[in-house]
């Protein structure tokens, strides 16, 4: 009794227990990583923002407000190049993540034929 017991224990364990850890840690991870991305662009973005915000109050005169409005281009440039590249890095954790996902569920699905398979064989014999 014990013995069918604790094979079915591990029989749970390879095909619900240990894939659903499994798949909880990756995706835990991702969001920890995606949280620090998102953290990472939003003080960059406040930062950009602050600094504009200071400049626009150091204009005192016209030849200042045509340097501030020529920074402008610059800055809106550099803005856009930034917003891109986390775009960028976002797309690339993304694709991380189903790939992940993607070996976990086939290594999953092997284990659960092996074990199966092994539980079918262990019947007959008996």
């Amino acid at each position: 009794m014990n013995e069918n017991f604790d094979k079915m224990t591990e029989q749970a364990e390879k095909m619900f227990m240990g894939p659903s850890r499994d798949y909880a840690k990756l995706a835990v991870d991702y969001t920890e990583r995606m949280i620090e991305a998102q953290m990472a662009a939003a003080k960059a973005y406040t930062e950009i923002g602050m600094k504009q915000a200071r400049a626009a109050l150091e204009i005192k005169d016209p030849e200042a407000l045509k340097a501030y409005a020529e920074e402008q281009q610059k800055v809106a440039k550099d803005l856009s190049e930034k917003v891109k590249s986390d775009a960028e890095k976002v797309v690339a954790m993304n694709q991380d993540f189903v790939n992940e996902a993607r070996k976990l569920v086939e290594s999953n699905v092997k284990t659960a034929t092996d074990t199966a398979t092994e539980a079918a064989k262990a019947t007959k014999s008996n």
